[in-house]
């Protein structure tokens, strides 16, 4: 399983306990960033990490818990992200500040820890975790770069997609589930087979607890 949502994370530490082992142990991209900024970022710029206040803007909500949830949002020796805003709530100060967009003028992004990847563009939306860790699962099992990088069997806003992708000799079964309804059938699926002792019906689960990602 994924970590990257944290309303996905909490709901299966209550309610799928007994399954948590499967979940994958690296932080979601809010808490990598802010890990990042206030160690590696402030040791080459020379800057006290106390000293940076680190914001991240976010459409989920629960994105402002995840940043206190655990001792591991402070790895960095501080609170790694400081505060928490919605995309919404950025786009009610931008209003309230009388900033008009569509007339400043055009500026090169910053790019602090390099630029991304096409993966990490597609990442919020449900499917593109997934996507994203097949290509890299298939350049380290085969050693080599798929020649077609757009797997569409697990894009689309289905509420359950599953698909067999071939890599090598292995056949990979996987699932991507967004919204709770549809998270909840997978997961009863996936207790089902591991109170039975049989075979799970996914090597792969991606899940996004809202609509969409």
């Amino acid at each position: 399983f994924p970590s990257c949502c944290p309303g996905w994370v909490d709901y299966l530490e209550k309610y799928y306990s007994d399954l948590i082992p499967h979940f994958s142990t690296a932080k979601s991209p809010q808490a990598m960033v802010g890990a990042l900024s206030k160690s590696y970022y402030a040791q080459k710029k020379g800057i006290d990490p106390k000293k940076i206040v680190m914001v991240s803007i976010m459409p989920c909500t629960a994105k402002k818990w995840e940043i206190i949830r655990s001792d591991s949002m402070f790895s960095s020796g501080c609170q790694d992200i400081d505060i928490s805003i919605t995309t919404r709530e950025l786009s009610r100060m931008i209003k309230s500040s009388g900033i008009d967009f569509l007339n400043l003028p055009d500026e090169k992004a910053d790019d602090p820890l390099g630029i991304y990847t096409g993966a990490g563009t597609i990442f919020g939306a449900t499917g593109g975790v997934m996507e994203a860790a097949l290509r890299t699962a298939y350049a380290v099992l085969t050693g080599s770069e798929l020649k077609d990088v757009n797997l569409k069997d697990v894009r689309g806003m289905e509420g359950v997609k599953e698909a067999t992708i071939k890599i090598g000799s292995i056949d990979l079964k996987v699932a991507v589930a967004h919204q709770m309804g549809n998270v909840q059938k997978v997961m009863d699926m996936i207790r089902e087979a591991h109170q039975k002792k049989t075979p799970m019906p996914y090597h792969f689960i991606e899940v996004m607890a809202c609509p969409g990602g």
